[in-house]
Order: C-alpha cells, then structure tokens, then sequence
C-alpha cells in the first residue's frame, strides 16, 4: 500500500500553520490577565525542559549518572554558575559517576 508523503506534509504544514495563524487572528487586543502573561511566557521554558530531560537521563550508560548530573547541574546553576559552567560540570559529574557506577 503506498502512501502520498504530500498529503501528510500539507496535513501537518496545515496544521502548523493553524496553531500559529489563530492566536492571532482571535485575539486582537493585548492580554491584560495576568495569570495568562505569566504562563504564556514559561511555556517555552517548559517545552524545552520537557524536550531535553529524558535525553539528559538516556545519554549516559547508567540512567543514575545522568540523574546525579542532573541535580548537581541545578545546584551549580542556583549558585550562579554560568551555562558553560553548569554544561563542564555535568559533563564531569557523568564521568566520574560512570566510573564509579560501572
């Protein structure tokens, strides 16, 4: 059974576009609640979050180590430690707890 792969791009360019072209169609004035601002502005910090921990647990050998690096990567960040900074430590959390756990 074949399938057109242009029916399913122009479903999904269709759909995209829809999520992207009725916000702004139906919501002309500027969003005054703030309850709404406020969470329209955390949902991209929030996908990204939910997009990247389970990467950050499966990437290691042991699912523990990337766990640790995890918790060790927020602590450093807390303290005021830049990106780079958190990246280096996680990196070398993972290392260390990898030859210890292994």
């Amino acid at each position: 059974m074949t399938h057109n792969v242009y029916i399913y791009m122009a479903i999904m360019i269709g759909v995209t576009y829809l999520i992207r072209m009725l916000p702004m169609t139906l919501l002309r004035k500027q969003i005054k609640n703030e309850f709404v601002t406020s969470f329209l502005y955390y949902v991209p910090y929030v996908t990204l979050s939910v997009m990247t921990f389970p990467d950050i647990v499966e990437a290691t050998q042991s699912p523990i180590a990337g766990i640790i690096a995890f918790g060790i990567g927020i602590l450093a960040a807390w303290k005021g430690a830049n990106m780079f900074q958190v990246a280096i430590i996680s990196c070398v959390v993972v290392f260390i707890s990898e030859m210890v756990l292994i």
